[in-house]
């Protein structure tokens, strides 16, 4: 499941903007650029949808510290600041897009998309592929080679986590916040049980061997 974070103080508009992007994924919002830097340096978001005029911590300084740290989860900026002094500041600051109010339903979704498909490597709007392995984010499928694989529920939300940050390591707890979530009454030990299922079921593809235990710290998809 594809994670989204609105980081807006009007709670009608975040509320808006929630019911347009949750056909997109899952959607958690907070009202302040604390929070949101907070949220955001956990590293299981796959976008945030950023204003910039918010309490606390404002959005130029939420995209400062964010990449200062190297975190290059994508960013599209929403706010009503239009000028092109505005504009260029946000993406001199890191954002990936920049978006003035009052928008238009569609090109708010169509953006989203075009973000998500550059960053997580969707090659349509719902497939991740690779190596062979297609898996369709609408459906929660995965295939090989045209076979369908027995991979449902966390772990296909697990696979499609690996798939999308080939390359970097995710701690355990990292893996856990992402699928399980914070306030999830299950222990952390639960993604090694998830982990060995997941191996199993890709044996065939060899995918397998390449995802690595780092001992103490969690687990890497080398990739290719």
């Amino acid at each position: 499941m594809i994670k989204l974070l609105v980081v807006e103080d009007d709670h009608v508009l975040s509320d808006n903007i929630k019911e347009i992007i949750s056909e997109i994924g899952e959607v958690t919002q907070v009202y302040d650029g604390s929070e949101g830097l907070y949220e955001l340096e956990s590293g299981v978001y796959d976008l945030a949808v950023l204003d910039l005029m918010i309490p606390e911590m404002n959005g130029y300084e939420v995209l400062a510290h964010l990449r200062k740290k190297n975190i290059l989860t994508p960013v599209l900026i929403l706010t009503a600041k239009d000028g092109l002094e505005d504009k260029i500041e946000g993406f001199e600051r890191g954002a990936d897009d920049y978006l003035t109010k009052p928008f238009y339903r569609e090109e708010l979704l169509m953006r989203i998309k075009a973000l998500l498909k550059r960053s997580l490597g969707l090659f349509s709007d719902h497939t991740l592929e690779y190596q062979g392995i297609v898996c369709d984010l609408q459906q929660n499928t995965v295939e090989y080679k045209k076979q369908l694989l027995q991979i449902q529920g966390k772990e296909f939300e697990l696979l499609v986590y690996f798939l999308q940050n080939k390359g970097i390591i995710l701690t355990k707890e990292q893996i856990f916040d992402r699928i399980w979530g914070f306030d999830s009454d299950t222990t952390i030990t639960v993604v090694e049980v998830y982990m060995s299922n997941l191996r199993k079921h890709l044996r065939e593809t060899g995918l397998d061997k390449e995802i690595k235990t780092l001992r103490n710290v969690g687990y890497i998809l080398q990739g290719e």
